[in-house]
Parts: structure tokens; sequence; C-alpha cells
């Protein structure tokens, strides 16, 4: 049996282009459960209208993940060991032959234990969608040059064995972090990158096939963007925190400290920069800084050409995509400060979004 579950906060918007994509799906779920989590709008309404189940959440305070907790308590009981369960949001859409992609991998491989998807942005959103739209793209062909293998099982949407669903729940309190008995830790902020290190470290492989595309929204103003991130990097490091350093979480902490490293690389050539514009020193790239120069325009083309011709004109000056890495990095600052310094955590839902269609 295949279930798909779909969270929903006020996703009335979105609803039926994401369940009118799993419908398509080849095979499509047996089951669709919206969980409909404290909506104020015709979210639960929409959702029974195109036919799928409705739970909605009583007395949830942990966000995303306790709403899904909600629903799995009820579900996972019911369900055999060989189960399947589609974790997928409301405001994203399955491509077609996602879910026979990821039914296929898990089925080739036993020691995988969860398929995420690859996503990509919708069409909108001006210079700030465009700019998410090549990340996403260079994301992908990161993905796709590991054979799959995926660090972060995505929260727009991931397929996932019954039996190690069952599996986490039965670890939290003891080798996993989180209330015991429940599959998804209410106090983590990312949820999908504390799940995935949570299949990690019982052993299971990840994996993210190239057929497993998803579609998203994309943040369409540069404050939404900026909580979005703040949000992503300040929990993978309280994920870090919680996890502690082993053999599973060794990668990512290595991949942390290299990322902070660049950032301190960036600052002293900004600051080389100044100091030459200041003396009068600073021209053009001339020999060996000609090639680097060469070459990153290059990289910057390359792996964003699949996505075509607007997308090529936004990376080769480079100096735009500059800007937006400069940003990230102001991003990757603020979370480490406010860890820190023991600030809480917040959650922001977006202001603005593309209508659907657009």
């Amino acid at each position: 049996m295949l279930v798909a579950v779909v969270p929903a906060h006020d996703e009335e918007r979105t609803l039926p282009e994401s369940l009118g994509a799993l419908r398509v799906q080849d095979p499509p779920p047996d089951r669709v459960v919206v969980v409909a989590d404290a909506c104020t709008d015709a979210t639960a309404a929409v959702a029974a209208a195109l036919g799928a189940e409705v739970v909605e959440t009583v007395g949830n305070t942990g966000r995303k993940a306790g709403a899904l907790n909600q629903v799995l308590d009820a579900l996972l009981p019911g369900l055999a060991d060989d189960d399947l369960v589609l974790v997928t949001d409301a405001d994203s859409a399955l491509v077609p032959g996602f879910v026979a992609a990821a039914t296929a991998r898990l089925r080739e491989d036993p020691g995988t234990g969860a398929v995420g998807g690859v996503f990509t942005g919708r069409p909108g959103g001006g210079l700030v969608g465009a700019l998410q739209r090549n990340e996403y793209a260079r994301y992908a062909r990161e993905v796709a040059r590991r054979g799959g293998a995926a660090r972060v099982l995505t929260g727009t949407a991931t397929l996932f064995r019954a039996s190690v669903l069952r599996e986490v729940a039965a670890a939290r309190g003891g080798a996993l972090p989180g209330r015991p008995g429940a599959v998804y830790d209410p106090g983590a902020l990312t949820e999908d990158d504390e799940i995935t290190l949570a299949v990690r470290t019982l052993g299971h492989r990840t994996a993210s096939p190239r057929a497993c595309v998803v579609v998203t929204e994309v943040m369409t103003t540069w404050r939404d963007l900026w909580e979005q991130r703040l949000r992503w990097q300040r929990g993978a490091l309280d994920d870090l925190r919680a996890y502690g350093l082993t053999r599973v979480t060794a990668p990512y902490a290595l991949r942390q400290a290299a990322m902070y490293a660049g950032i301190l690389a960036v600052t002293l050539f900004l600051l080389a920069t100044a100091l030459f514009t200041a003396h009068g020193e600073l021209g053009p790239p001339r020999g060996p800084w000609l090639v680097v120069t060469a070459v990153l325009v290059v990289e910057r083309v390359v792996t964003v050409r699949r996505r075509g011709w607007r997308a090529v004109l936004l990376a080769a000056p480079v100096v735009v995509e500059f800007g937006y890495d400069l940003f990230q990095q102001a991003v990757y600052l603020r979370a480490a400060a406010d860890l820190l310094a023991r600030r809480a955590p917040g959650w922001h839902h977006p202001v603005a979004r593309i209508p659907v269609g657009a």
C-alpha cells in the first residue's frame, strides 16, 4: 500500500495542483491524507472536495513535525512493513514518474530507507525567483553527480518505508533525540534535515534519483528568502548539536566548517579588493587571474545551461550571482550568531506568493 500524507497550513490555493499531481502518478497513492493544521482558509473543504481524506490537527504546537506526528500515530499501526508513506508538501507538485522512480529505487536497494525528491522552482518571482531556480538547478546537478545519494530528504516530497518510520519512532529518546514514539522531532526547526539524520543514524541509506523531480514554490521577496534560509541554516546547526559528532554527522559538520571557512576567504578577498582599489591598483584580470575568471564563468554557465538562455544570461556576468552568494553568507553568519547567543529560532510563512499557473 502507498499512502500519501500532505501537511497543509492555509494551502487552499496550491492544494488542487498538489493533489492533481498525485493522481497522475504511476502507481497513484492508495490513500491521500491531507493534514489541515490550524488552517484559517478553506484548505480542509478543498481537500475533501478533491477526494482526499482530511485530518484536522488538535492542539498542535509542534509546527509541521507535530502535524505529521498526529496523523502518523494513527496511520502506522495499520500499515505493513513493506507499505510506503509519501510525505509531500501542499505547495509542491510531483512530476509524472516520481513515484515510479522512487518505488523502483526502494525495490532495487533494500538498504535504502527513504527516497527524496530533487526540487525545482516554479516560474515567477522576478530576479530573486530566477536566482533560486539557478541554485536549485546546481543542487540537482550535484545530486546527480553523486549517483543520486541524498544528503537531505527534502520536505517537499519524500517516500519512506513504513518499517523505517516505525524504527525511527521506536529509537526516539534513546539512539535518536526527540520524544519517544514520535516519528518527527517537534523540537527540530527543519524536520526534513532532522529526519534524514535519524534515518541515516539507524543505518539506512537515503537517495534522490534524477527522475524524482518535484516543483515547489520559490520565495518572491528578499525578506521571505532571508527568513526561509535563516530557518534552514539554523535548523541544520541545531540538528548537528542535537546529534553530536558521529560517523553520520561528521561529513555534515565538515561541510559546515568548510562553508564558514569559505565565508572567511571571501571576506579577505573583498578586503584585498578594497585595498587595491583604494591604491588605484585594481584593473581587469591578467595572466593566471584571467584564466581563473574564465573558468569561473564557464562553470557558472555550464551548471545551469539546461534551464535555458535566461538562466545562462543571469549566470554569465558572475557578479549578480556573487551578490546572491554574499546574501546567503550573511544568512549563515546570522544563523551562527543566533546559535551562539542562544536566541530562540522562529518560523516564518511567506508574505507574497506566486499565483498557481502564473
